[in-house]
């Protein structure tokens, strides 16, 4: 099976994650939470950006190269649904910031989804 069309996917995800992470990080809205791509923001964009791309491309080709073994459908899978939380979470992140949606709305939302 062709891993080809999701892969892509993934690595357009990831290339949006960078540049809503970069977006809010330097407007102040949020912050980097792995602390490895925060030393980097800390630097500067352009490594940040380099490591991210970098990160996609060495996937990409994984999944492309052994895309046929079931490990790596099942992991494509997982990690398009969890770039896909951290859309929604880039998402209310900008609802948030253009004042959309309070701080406490999201707050009561997320406090609602643990129990």
């Amino acid at each position: 099976m062709q891993l080809i069309a999701p892969t892509f996917l993934l690595f357009a995800l990831n290339l949006l994650d960078a540049l809503l992470t970069i977006v809010w990080v330097r407007s102040g809205v949020a912050t980097e939470s792995n602390q490895l791509m925060a030393s980097l923001l800390d630097i500067g964009n352009g490594p940040f950006l380099i490591v991210k791309i970098a990160i996609g491309l060495v996937a990409g080709v994984v999944l492309i190269r052994w895309g046929s073994r079931p490990l790596a459908r099942y992991g494509l899978v997982i990690a398009l649904a969890v770039y896909l939380g951290l859309m929604a979470i880039h998402l209310f992140t900008g609802l948030a910031a253009f004042g959309v949606v309070s701080n406490t709305a999201i707050h009561d939302a997320a406090q609602s989804l643990m129990i």
